[in-house]
């Protein structure tokens, strides 16, 4: 059904600097476009050497001289604005525009684009709701439909209106403008600039280790270690606002390096009692893990989203054949909201939930991703429970157990253990979890053992080569192991004690080989991915 959402929205306020990219442009061209009327709707401008330079409307291409570009005009431009970084893109300074290189065989600039860059505020009010509830986005769309400009009102938002601390990891300076001082576009939000764009995994994990936002907000996830570097932020409780290449949810659980951020998917093989219950292949594909992001926004054009909320059970239901509808939220003219809110998906059960003696536990007043999260993490036998009715345990923040106190002893009244946690981050959560199936604390080395191990498999991941850890005792060597098994990767430990380590290697025939033990020593706890 669609229904009106009460708005108090002002118009949207567009900031488009393009007097700065104007002024790059040779007279001629810039004469052409000053007595152009919708200047406003620009999109780009083209140039091309020995072709015709055009400028690009959303109702189509015009040329801009008669005249072909001759070199002279592509240095001219060239020079007036910011080096060109490897991925061949530069800007002009406290701005927001992007231009993108063309060159020949032997590195010469034989064209150009210069896109205009947009600061518009308000336009992330379509779904404020989910980035201030705290939960991790990920935007989706065809290109220039306007994701980058949504992360960076996002930013704003978080950073000036919510007062939390913002760390926007700018690959190519596209969020917060080029140059050592940010675009006011991002309002207070802070910014750390990526020197290459291969580098964007390393410069993510340093943002949070040497930072420590509340939020870190990412323009392009696109690569395995990339994927797995999110991932590694997300369980350390920071919010993610990011984007990432494809167009739908649907596209992300079919491509294998980013399938991570919403789950990952594995083949899992059925008994013949339960593959006859479903009514099935003996073989399946699964989710793998919880999702790195809880909500993911598809973005068909400015005014119209497409939202998945509680993604986790929105990819059982794709993975089982069914095609759950999103929410649809549409922007109108005079700034409110319409939306259209689709029929709750029905539950999925998995095969990690029909294993015997597993906790059942209803999460209350805790977010139900952070505490699946947990669970996996920890690996420990237990799921959520849909209702009270259902658990084996109430799991709840000491802060809620204290305001709903009566609430909960009516839940025990059923003989309903309620068990508490300090906060809502994701490690109280662990924490509590940890006491209540008596699992012990890891010490100070663990944690550190295996957060220099989660940086390694990002490293191996990236470059594709083996990499070798600092010396551990056999206990923590054996977490290390489990950590590096879980991403796929093939680990081994070598040398003698004190000084027998893990070398994480990369998959692939070579790796394998390098698994057989040197003489005299016994590889202990290697896995294959």
């Amino acid at each position: 059904m669609q229904r009106p959402v009460e708005s108090e929205e002002a118009p949207l306020e567009v900031i488009d600097d393009l007097a700065e990219l104007l002024a790059i442009l040779p007279d001629e061209w810039r004469e052409h476009l000053e007595s152009t009327a919708d200047l406003g709707d620009l999109i780009e401008v083209v140039c091309d050497l020995g072709r015709s330079p055009e400028a690009r409307f959303p109702d189509g291409v015009r040329p801009l001289s008669d005249e072909p570009v001759a070199r002279e005009d592509l240095e001219r431009v060239g020079a007036r604005v910011g080096a060109f970084a490897d991925d061949n893109r530069a800007g002009i300074e406290r701005t927001l525009h992007r231009i993108s290189a063309l060159r020949n065989r032997t590195g010469a600039i034989v064209g150009l684009t210069c896109r205009v860059g947009r600061a518009v505020y308000g336009t992330i009010d379509a779904v404020r709701d989910f980035v201030e509830s705290g939960q991790s986005v990920l935007l989706v769309g065809r290109p220039g439909v306007g994701k980058t400009t949504l992360l960076r009102d996002a930013a704003r938002l978080l950073a000036d209106d919510l007062d939390r601390r913002v760390m926007i990891v700018d690959t190519s300076n596209e969020i917060g403008g080029d140059g050592d001082v940010a675009h006011p576009g991002i309002g207070a939000a802070r910014r750390i600039q990526v020197p290459k764009p291969s580098r964007q995994h390393d410069v993510m994990i340093e943002a949070v280790e040497n930072h420590m936002p509340e939020v870190v907000v990412i323009d392009e996830i696109g690569t395995e270690a990339e994927a797995l570097a999110a991932r590694t932020i997300a369980e350390r409780g920071v919010q993610l606002i990011a984007t990432a290449h494809g167009l739908t949810l649907a596209n992300l659980i079919a491509n294998p390096t980013l399938s991570d951020l919403v789950g990952g998917i594995q083949t899992v093989t059925l008994g013949d009692e339960e593959a006859r219950r479903r009514r099935t292949q003996k073989t399946v594909l699964e989710r793998k893990a919880p999702p790195t992001f809880e909500v993911v926004v598809e973005i068909h054009d400015r005014d119209r989203f497409a939202v998945h909320r509680e993604v986790a059970a929105v990819v059982d239901q794709i993975l089982r054949g069914r095609t759950p509808g999103p929410e649809i939220r549409v922007r109108q003219a005079d700034g409110q909201l319409s939306i259209e809110k689709p029929a709750e998906p029905e539950p999925v059960e998995s095969v990690a939930d029909r294993r015997p003696n597993v906790l059942k536990i209803y999460p209350y007043g805790l977010p139900r991703d952070r505490v699946e999260r947990a669970i996996h993490n920890l690996g420990v036998p237990a799921r959520l429970a849909d209702e009270v009715s259902e658990a084996d345990v109430v799991l709840a923040s000491r802060t809620v157990a204290r305001k709903h106190g009566r609430r909960l002893e009516a839940l025990s009244g059923r003989d309903l253990r309620v068990h508490t946690a300090a906060s809502n981050s994701l490690p109280k959560i662990e924490q509590s979890l940890r006491k209540l199936f008596g699992r012990r604390r890891l010490d100070h080395d663990s944690t550190q053992a295996l957060r220099e191990a989660e940086t390694a498999v990002i490293d191996v991941l990236s470059a594709g080569e083996s990499v070798s850890l600092q010396p551990q005792r056999s206990a923590v060597r054996r977490l290390q192991h489990e950590l590096v098994g879980a991403y796929g990767l093939l680990s081994q430990s070598v040398g003698r004690e004190p000084e027998r380590h893990l070398v994480i290697h990369p998959r692939g025939a070579d790796a394998a080989e390098a698994l057989q033990p040197p003489v005299g020593e016994g590889v202990e706890g290697s896995s294959v991915g």
